[in-house]
């Protein structure tokens, strides 16, 4: 692991932890999110799992089902009891998330928008963020019907960079990369030529 890779992400998780604190109860338990199906208690069980392979592993590679399984376990805890888990989580992360840390950092900023921008809210991404947002965007696309073999991406903001191939679309960094990922409702925000 990286000192640097470790280091962003701790800093993105303790970013994600203060806008999960911010919420109001309502909005903990049932605001929308980019991710279907999920409030941002759901967001912040997966993100918590992410730290137990083992959650994964009894699914032998089935990640839906665990990341299902995940979640509908924490439903059972209280939102004091997910926030301290995840206070814990965004100092100390395990030793696979450290040594993986450079991937994860995008899982992490991609959730944290997730749960911004369900609720309506913004925030400027730091730019190590973003990047790993782009990144997280790559890995994910290949699974979706926008992936890079069809598409040239061309970011307008840092953190991105030009890549693939076919219909070029443009945008900021943070929309590539939840564009990439699947994300739905941003076709506004990208320019398709």
């Amino acid at each position: 692991m990286s000192i640097t890779g470790g280091a962003e992400l701790i800093a993105e998780r303790r970013r994600f932890v203060e806008t999960m604190e911010s919420l109001s109860d309502e909005e903990f338990e049932t605001g929308r999110t980019l991710c279907a199906g999920w409030a941002p208690r759901d967001v912040l069980a997966h993100v918590l799992g992410v730290d137990r392979p083992a959650a994964y592993a009894r699914f032998a590679g089935r990640v839906n089902a665990a990341n299902a399984a995940i979640v509908a376990q924490a439903r059972a805890r209280t939102r004091d009891e997910l926030l301290q888990a995840a206070r814990e989580w965004a100092t100390h992360p395990s030793a696979s998330a450290r040594a993986a840390a450079h991937f994860l950092v995008g899982d992490v900023a991609m959730h944290h928008q997730d749960v911004l921008r369900g609720l309506g809210r913004t925030r400027e991404i730091p730019t190590d963020a973003a990047a790993a947002m782009f990144r997280e965007g790559i890995v994910l696309s290949t699974g979706t019907k926008r992936n890079l073999l069809r598409y040239k991406v061309i970011p307008s903001t840092v953190g991105g960079f030009r890549i693939g191939r076919g219909r070029a679309v443009q945008g900021t960094t943070e929309a590539l990369a939840l564009w990439l990922a699947g994300r739905k409702g941003l076709d506004g925000e990208l320019r398709f030529y």
